[in-house]
């Protein structure tokens, strides 16, 4: 089995390997097919002056030998040097912005996953009840509403109306309201996902055996009913963490939060191709980095399950 599981584990990140390598190239080309410069953009500058501009940056060589040279350059995590943030590299901006991202991002997934596995069990272990309705209720609403549809609610309500908590992410506390913008659609997700998954456990015949058998009620819900609920958890996970931090781009607009949304599209409308090209393998690179780990862990929880 660990044999099997070592094969499956390297055939995975392989395939992640070159699912990077894809979104490299695939950036790096249609980021070059487009035919004005960078620095075309400033009238003051002479063609004399751009041309400098792009020997400076290495842009005045074919792009097959630019291809190599960022791939090189990428695996001692350079991402070059920012046009539109002169004098700065782009690995540092993203490193800056994403500490923010992060902050708001892994909050808002672990919240989402700690309050939704425990709303789904109470919702599962109380079915037909009154808290199981409104789980249901409030869940499918949530599930609907796109992160930016929220973060608008939560700022006209908390924000404008009731004043109880700052709208800026540069002020104390102005956290909070991006971080449950992109919570809660989340929550209720990974809540509906215990609930159908912890229904089908508890109907299943090992636990009508244990609970024949007389073994505590506390420990078939939490050793035998509710670990082996997570499977579907520990699958929607790793792409739900990763939509999160890739999908906070408006809700860190809205608020203003110093994030990688800002800075991305801060270098669209500064046309900085090197930053364009960083933030987007960043995310990508993240996103299937996410989905690897959670290939992963699926197994782990579950060693039942079988891979070819």
């Amino acid at each position: 089995m660990n044999s099997k599981f070592a094969v499956y584990t390297l055939k995975r990140l392989l395939l992640a390997l070159l699912t990077i390598f894809l979104v490299i190239a695939i950036t790096f080309f249609t980021m070059h097919a487009i035919p004005a410069s960078p620095f075309s953009s400033e009238k003051a500058r002479s063609d004399a002056v751009i041309a400098a501009l792009e020997a400076k940056y290495g842009f005045d060589k074919p792009v097959p030998v630019q291809f190599v040279n960022y791939l090189k350059n990428i695996l001692h995590f350079d991402f070059g040097l920012s046009t539109g943030w002169v004098g700065c590299t782009v690995a540092d901006l993203i490193s800056d912005a994403f500490y923010y991202s992060a902050r708001i991002g892994f909050t808002a997934g672990i919240s989402a996953l700690i309050l939704g596995v425990c709303l789904g069990a109470a919702a599962a272990l109380n079915r037909g009840s009154f808290l199981d309705q409104l789980v249901q209720v409030v869940t499918t609403a949530l599930v609907s509403l796109p992160s930016f549809v929220m973060a608008t609610l939560l700022l006209l309500i908390f924000g404008l109306k009731l004043k109880l908590l700052p709208t800026l992410g540069s002020q104390p506390g102005g956290m909070i309201l991006p971080t449950l913008s992109l919570m809660l659609s989340p929550t209720a997700y990974v809540t509906r996902l215990t609930r159908s998954s912890m229904l089908d456990v508890m109907g299943q015949d090992y636990i009508r055996t244990a609970r024949a058998k007389g073994v505590k009620n506390s420990k078939l819900i939490f050793k035998h009913a509710l670990k082996n609920s997570l499977s579907p958890v520990i699958t929607y996970a790793g792409p739900m963490m990763a939509n999160i931090l890739t999908g906070s781009m408006v809700v860190e607009n809205i608020f203003s939060v110093p994030g990688l949304g800002r800075l991305f599209v801060n270098s669209m409308l500064r046309t900085d191709y090197m930053m364009i090209m960083g933030v987007t393998i960043f995310l990508a690179t993240l996103i299937v980095l996410m989905n690897f780990l959670s290939d992963v862990l699926y197994k782990v929880v579950d060693p039942r399950i079988q891979f070819e």
